[in-house]
C-alpha cells in the first residue's frame, strides 16, 4: 500500500477560502423556515399598515417604520429592536423632526441632515437606539406632514409593529421570544 494515496474525503483538511476576507464575519443564514416566517410576517405586518392607511384615507406606511419591521422580525433581539427603543425613538425622531423644521426651512437637506443628528443624539441619550427613528425626523422636515395627524398615526404604527412582532413570535415554537424586554 503506497503512502502516495489522496486521503479520504472525511480526513481531508478543510479547505480555506482563496480570498479570507471576503468571507466575512456575517452571521449564519437562517434555515429557510425561520426566515419564511420573519419575511411573512414583517410583510403581514407593513400590509396592515398599508390597509390601516386606506380605511383611514391617511398614509400610515413611511419607510422608516418598513425598517423598523425589518429590524423587530429579522433580528429581534437587538437592542434597536426593543418595545422600548422603537417606539420611543420614533417619538423622539418626530420631535427632533418638528422642532428643527421650526427654526429651519421645511424641505432643507440640511435642516434633515441636522433633524437626523439630533434624533440619533436624542435616542442615545434616552438609551432608545433606532436608527429607522433617524430617517422618521428626515421624513418630517422634507415632507411637512401636519403633526396632529402624523403623530399619532406614528405612534399606533409602532405600537402595530411592536405588537405584531410579539404575536408572530409566540406562533412559531422555534422563533427567538420578542422582546428580549419590554422598557
Amino acid at each position: 500500500m503506497s503512502t502516495d494515496a489522496a486521503p479520504r474525503p472525511d480526513t481531508a483538511p478543510a479547505r480555506e477560502p482563496r480570498l479570507p476576507w471576503i468571507a466575512g464575519r456575517a452571521p449564519a443564514r437562517p434555515a429557510p423556515g425561520a426566515a419564511f416566517h420573519s419575511v411573512s410576517a414583517a410583510t403581514a405586518a407593513l400590509l396592515g399598515l398599508v390597509a390601516i392607511g386606506a380605511l383611514i384615507h391617511e398614509p400610515v406606511l413611511i419607510p422608516p417604520l418598513a425598517a423598523s419591521a425589518a429590524l423587530v422580525h429579522c433580528a429581534p433581539a437587538l437592542p434597536l429592536a426593543q418595545p422600548r427603543s422603537v417606539i420611543v425613538g420614533h417619538l423622539l425622531g418626530a420631535a427632533a423632526g418638528y422642532a428643527v423644521a421650526a427654526v429651519a426651512a421645511h424641505g432643507s437637506a440640511w435642516a434633515a441632515a441636522v433633524a437626523a443628528g439630533v434624533t440619533l443624539a436624542l435616542t442615545t441619550l434616552a438609551r432608545t437606539p433606532h436608527s429607522p427613528a433617524c430617517a422618521t425626523s428626515v421624513v418630517i422636515v422634507l415632507q411637512a406632514p401636519a403633526p396632529g395627524r402624523f403623530v399619532p398615526l406614528l405612534a399606533g404604527a409602532t405600537v402595530l409593529l411592536v405588537l405584531t412582532a410579539y404575536a408572530a413570535s409566540r406562533i412559531r415554537r422555534a422563533a427567538p421570544r420578542y422582546p428580549a424586554y419590554w422598557w
